[in-house]
């Protein structure tokens, strides 16, 4: 793979980790983040949701809602996503927190105001290296079988970038194409590092 690729939501638990497993798995050079203060969790009600620091290990909280309420979180798919990210990596991290991550060519994000945040977030960097990077918002619901389907639509998009000869040149191409066969909207922005 040529490409380097970020995978961003805003808890850095579903819809980011399931594309960088799907990813991951076909060889691509693939990381994910979140960009919220905070990772947030599903619990026992909307007002009461589990809430943990980036950087706290998906093992922690997973032994963690185990004790608590194993019915409840297995059966709502947050004990096997936090089994599948403990897999991929230590523990969720924060976007805005990845500069010694390096560069990527391409980050992928799956929420209208992820994407307005990654962007921000490049756009007050200092641009050292002025290398481009494409920026797309896929847009996908923070449920567990969006976020497979989700991922699935990412793979494909980015098997379009890799297949392309530059993707600085025929972005808008692969784009108009993309949206034509898989019927959804992509929003992109280029910025730099």
């Amino acid at each position: 793979m040529k490409l380097r690729y970020a995978m961003v939501c805003s808890s850095n638990q579903n819809r980011s980790m399931e594309a960088h497993f799907l990813m991951k798995r076909q060889g691509f050079d693939v990381s994910s983040y979140g960009t919220g203060a905070h990772v947030k969790l599903p619990g026992p009600s909307l007002r009461e949701p589990n809430i943990y620091d980036f950087g706290t290990p998906y093992k922690h909280m997973y032994d963690e809602l185990r004790r608590r309420d194993p019915d409840l979180y297995k059966r709502n798919g947050i004990l096997p996503m936090l089994k599948r990210n403990s897999s991929i990596k230590l523990a969720p991290q924060r976007w805005q927190d990845n500069a010694a991550d390096g560069s990527f060519d391409v980050v992928l994000t799956f929420e209208e105001k992820v994407f307005d945040m990654v962007l921000d977030d490049l756009h007050n960097r200092e641009h050292t290296l002025m290398k481009p990077v494409l920026v797309v918002n896929l847009e996908v619901k923070d449920n567990h079988e969006e976020a497979a389907a989700g991922a699935k639509v990412a793979l494909d998009l980015c098997q379009e970038l890799e297949a392309s000869d530059c993707w600085e040149d025929n972005i808008d191409n692969i784009v108009t194409a993309f949206e034509r066969q898989q019927k959804r909207r992509l929003v992109y922005s280029i910025s730099f590092y």
